[in-house]
């Protein structure tokens, strides 16, 4: 797991910039429903920022990363790390590519593709997801490209973990995010 994870000045102004650059892109491309720029800082900057106390390993693959939620956030913020982010959508990954660009990223790789498609002659030491799909399905659909997954979802979805196989070790972490004190949030992790 990731420690000592600090956001210097430098990550901070990159990570406003990212904002920038989601509010002024979603007026065209609807990239996500929220509108408002300081909501954006909570429900998505700092909701992406949870999961770096969980990461385990160096390279990454954020699967259904939309608008590069968490990846995107997470590859600003720890940027020894590698990251592959991951979209069927392409409007997204044009925006995520676009991004890439401008903020000078090159830790973070994106890639037009659905999941259960994509390929790669490397494993991955953890898949990331928000809020993309049941367990079930996304453990399934990322088994070809590692064994490790975290999964960012609101309330603890007790129905889909149980619907996971046996031999899968599953860890939830209840959330509390600063300034959404009525949206529950959890982590789920789990490992082979």
């Amino acid at each position: 797991m990731l420690q000592d994870v600090s956001l210097d000045r430098s990550k901070t102004e990159k990570l406003v910039d990212y904002l920038l650059l989601l509010n002024k892109w979603n007026k065209a491309y609807n990239l996500t429903a929220v509108r408002d720029p300081v909501q954006m800082i909570t429900r998505h900057l700092i909701d992406s920022l949870t999961i770096l106390p969980f990461l385990q390993g160096k390279r990454f693959l954020d699967v259904g990363t939309g608008a590069g939620l968490p990846g995107m956030v997470a590859a600003i913020a720890v940027p020894d790390t590698q990251w592959v982010l991951l979209d069927s959508n392409f409007k997204k990954t044009r925006f995520l590519t676009q991004a890439v660009i401008e903020l000078g990223l090159d830790n973070v790789q994106v890639v037009h593709a659905r999941v259960e498609d994509y390929r790669d002659p490397s494993r991955f030491d953890m898949a990331t997801s928000r809020a993309v799909t049941r367990l079930r399905v996304l453990l399934e659909q990322v088994q070809h490209l590692c064994h490790n997954l975290l999964a960012m979802k609101g309330r603890v979805p007790d129905d889909e973990i149980e619907e996971l196989p046996d031999n899968w070790r599953v860890t939830v972490h209840r959330l509390q995010i600063a300034g959404s004190q009525q949206e529950e949030r959890s982590i789920i992790l789990i490992n082979q």
